[in-house]
């Protein structure tokens, strides 16, 4: 028989219970409105960057014709896409490399406030024998009479001329093969290529490629005609044949000026450098001497009695004797800055070339440098500079080993 007398339980004087119903109210996201990344995104990282389900993100992407899973690393663009399509604005953090010191100088915010005018740094580049050795040798000439002070007395791969109280740099290149270096560091060291043509041979295979290395580096162009002098001279025959190369003559309704000149002569040299000034003008060059110096090595060499000797090209700001500077993965501080007329200076601004001393190796042309306020940092950047490009050197010999290996195996077996 069953025991109906247990005791039952009392009710609870608390109260109903608290805890109920804890899952009926979610909590709510706010909304992201902006968000900012620097790497590359998987579409989890971005899904939690916006607070958003993973699913939401490959839906969109697989609308967009795109097939995706959480691990799938996102695109720039498909980043902003994805954005946008959720409302919020996206920002990419650019972090720059210390030891990239060439991303540096790309990154270098002006202060339009600081710029000044500087003179335009000019190449002359020609077929062999059509003189452009002469008008090189005609232009320092004809300056040094002109009233300039001091005479040309070293050869360093640049010099400066003053024209109506204005100066113009000029690159003396030994030869394309050094612009051509220099390009393919990725140094854009001119603002004005001046072709030289003999008016009675016409446009030569170095010609073409003078235009070639012109058009490529993006900058204005001068035809001088040269040798107007000689009995067979024919100008309208260069126009002619240059104009087959896309340079047309501005008396052709192009944009390119040619000009008649006798180097040999200084017939027309003149005319020549006020062209020069006015295709500057209409550039604009300016730059920020306020600010630590960097450019591009036109030339280097390993002197006996003085060491590691390199010509260089200020580009920004103002280099001092005495500045610590990294020259691709060479490093040191400057000792002793000399112009092309052979002085020593103190300082140098921008498109002005100089020769130094005091680096710890010899670099190559087209190498960029860079000024620091502090030697040991120049130091480590450069060691830094030059451990990369040791290991980069060993990975490009590995893969040339592992391609040639297989082959040699092979005709030994």
């Amino acid at each position: 028989m069953p025991n109906n007398n247990r005791p039952r339980r009392k009710p609870s004087k608390k109260g109903p219970n608290k805890h109920k119903n804890t899952n009926s109210a979610p909590r709510k996201v706010e909304a992201v409105k902006e968000i900012t990344y620097s790497d590359s995104l998987t579409v989890g990282q971005l899904a939690n960057l916006l607070h958003k389900n993973s699913s939401e993100i490959i839906k969109f992407l697989f609308m967009m014709g795109n097939m995706s899973t959480i691990n799938t690393v996102l695109s720039d663009d498909d980043i902003e896409l994805i954005c946008m399509e959720f409302g919020v604005v996206v920002h990419k953090e650019v972090i720059i490399d210390e030891d990239d010191i060439e991303e540096q100088i790309g990154n270098i915010e002006e202060d339009d406030s600081k710029m000044v005018p500087r003179p335009p740094v000019v190449t002359i580049m020609g077929h062999v024998d059509h003189g452009k050795t002469t008008l090189l040798d005609t232009i320092r000439k004809t300056n040094v009479t002109s009233g300039e002070f001091g005479g040309i007395t070293q050869h360093i791969g640049a010099y400066q001329v003053s024209l109506k109280g204005r100066k113009v740099t000029f690159l003396d290149t030994p030869g394309h093969e050094a612009f051509t270096a220099m390009r393919a560091r990725g140094a854009q060291v001119t603002d004005i290529v001046i072709i030289v043509v003999a008016a009675d041979d016409g446009v030569m295979p170095q010609t073409k490629e003078a235009v070639d290395h012109a058009k490529a580096a993006g900058v204005p162009i001068v035809v001088a005609v040269n040798k107007i002098d000689k009995p067979g001279a024919n100008p309208d025959r260069i126009m002619s044949e240059m104009a087959e190369l896309g340079i047309m003559p501005e008396e052709w309704g192009g944009d390119t000026i040619f000009m008649n000149v006798s180097a040999k002569q200084g017939t027309g040299v003149s005319d020549l450098l006020e062209t020069v000034l006015l295709v500057a003008d209409m550039a604009e060059l300016k730059a920020n001497p306020d600010q630590l110096a960097s450019g591009t090595v036109i030339e280097a060499k390993l002197d006996k009695g003085r060491g590691p000797v390199a010509t260089l090209l200020v580009q920004r700001g103002t280099l001092h004797s005495g500045d610590s500077i990294v020259v691709g993965t060479s490093y040191g501080r400057v000792r002793k800055m000399t112009n092309d007329k052979g002085m020593e200076i103190k300082k140098a601004e921008p498109s002005c070339p100089v020769e130094i001393i005091g680096l710890n190796d010899v670099p190559r042309a087209g190498d960029v440098f860079m000024a620091y306020d502090n030697y040991k940092k120049a130091q480590e950047i450069a060691s830094h500079r030059l451990e990369k490009q040791i290991e980069k050197s060993a990975m490009q010999q590995a893969l040339c080993l592992w391609k040639i290996l297989p082959r040699r195996l092979m005709k030994v077996t």
